[in-house]
């Protein structure tokens, strides 16, 4: 499964870097949660939690249903 995430982010990626962020994949649990690490601008950015949610998370979930409960980033930071 961790291989498919991986792939899958690849589509989201080219989006992230256009607007000088990225994401990286960082872990798959147990409890199907995947972890991603925000880079660039969109560590920090006041709309990195619809990055997250909607565009990265709703993508996932779309591709692998139920394989996918969420998907959460391991640089937290208060979201505005």
């Amino acid at each position: 499964m961790r291989e498919k995430i991986i792939e899958a982010l690849e589509q989201v990626r080219p989006f992230l870097q256009r607007d000088g962020g990225d994401v990286k994949f960082v872990d798959y649990t147990d409890d199907k949660v995947v972890l991603v690490e925000l880079q660039g601008h969109c560590a920090g950015c006041p709309h990195s939690q619809a990055t997250v949610k909607d565009g990265i998370e709703g993508l996932l979930k779309e591709m692998f249903g139920d394989e996918v409960a969420a998907v959460e980033p391991t640089n937290k930071f208060e979201w505005m």
